[in-house]
């Protein structure tokens, strides 16, 4: 996205309803200046559970990229009516700006539970790719989310694969489909975003032994790039990635899927890896082929930054 258009967007952020000066309290998380805009009052459950979930939510993110992608952190916690966390977006301007949505009456198990505020902390260490390529940033964001949050003990692969074998086949083409890169549905640029993450990261685990992942790709992509705030091409954030692991995945697998259709056999895959779905519940198989790739990719790692 061009640059004028984001600080546009970010000073027309700052004139919208809830957006106001009331209560910003400036916190340190993991070396991390976070000013987080909320009015208490209108919040049935007051600030103190609001700035848990935001102080979590950030670790959870810092530790899968090995560091938070940016210095310094704007949440703006914009009350609705309800309760839950209605949604999320996100700018990479002045460091880095999150404007969500909150109903009134959120609970403090809604906020454990929330997913939104890590997928969109998560678009902050991607750069802006344009968007013939959102398939990646979002799917990107969706996929990252679980298991960030499995690596911190707030969601367990059980759940994350159930959600996987639910929602991943609706990323698949369907009659007509010209390629990630020229089909803009919603299913395709989430979860077909999502899925090409998937396949990326078990295979880089498969070629290097488990040594390496998606995550340390990503972990690259993040340094180098500074996130957010910066424009890449899509093609210079899948080389940035394949070097830091020694391989061509994320090259090869763009070109196989970027232009055209490409239906892997993710049953077949999820039973290699041993995540067995029986009666609307999942177990696994740690004696499964790729049991040790699904292993690897959940462990949680040392940060590096």
């Amino acid at each position: 996205m061009n640059r004028i258009v984001i600080m546009l967007l970010a000073i027309f952020q700052l004139a919208l309803p809830g957006a106001n000066a009331l209560g910003q309290p400036r916190l340190d998380v993991d070396g991390v200046a976070v000013r987080v805009e909320l009015d208490e009052s209108q919040f049935s459950g007051g600030r103190q559970p609001l700035q848990h979930w935001i102080e979590r939510s950030l670790r959870i993110v810092s530790a899968y990229y090995g560091g938070f992608p940016t210095q310094s952190l704007r949440i703006q916690v914009v009350p609705e009516s309800g309760a839950g966390v209605h949604g999320g977006k996100t700018w990479g301007y002045g460091g880095g700006l999150i404007r969500v949505q909150v109903g009134r009456d959120v609970t403090e198990a809604q906020l454990d539970d929330d997913w939104v505020l890590v997928h969109e902390m998560t678009h902050l260490a991607l750069p802006d790719v344009g968007d013939a390529q959102s398939w990646f940033s979002e799917g990107l964001a969706v996929y990252v989310e679980g298991i960030a949050r499995e690596q911190a003990g707030n969601r367990s692969q059980q759940d994350i694969f159930m959600e996987q074998m639910r929602q991943m086949p609706r990323g698949l083409p369907q009659p007509g489909d010209h390629g990630l890169d020229h089909t803009h549905t919603w299913a395709r640029t989430y979860w077909g975003g999502a899925m090409f993450c998937f396949l990326a990261d078990v295979e880089i685990h498969r070629r290097t032994g488990n040594r390496l992942g998606l995550q340390d790709a990503m972990r690259a992509v993040a340094r180098a790039s500074g996130g957010l705030r910066s424009d890449w091409p899509i093609s210079r954030v899948f080389a940035t990635g394949d070097a830091a692991t020694g391989t061509h995945v994320l090259e090869d697998l763009y070109t196989q899927m970027k232009d055209k259709p490409v239906s892997p056999d993710l049953q077949d895959l999820w039973s290699k890896l041993g995540v067995v779905s029986r009666g609307g519940t999942v177990t696994l198989d740690d004696h499964a082929p790729l049991a040790d790739v699904r292993r690897a990719i959940m462990a949680s790692r040392v940060k590096t930054t």
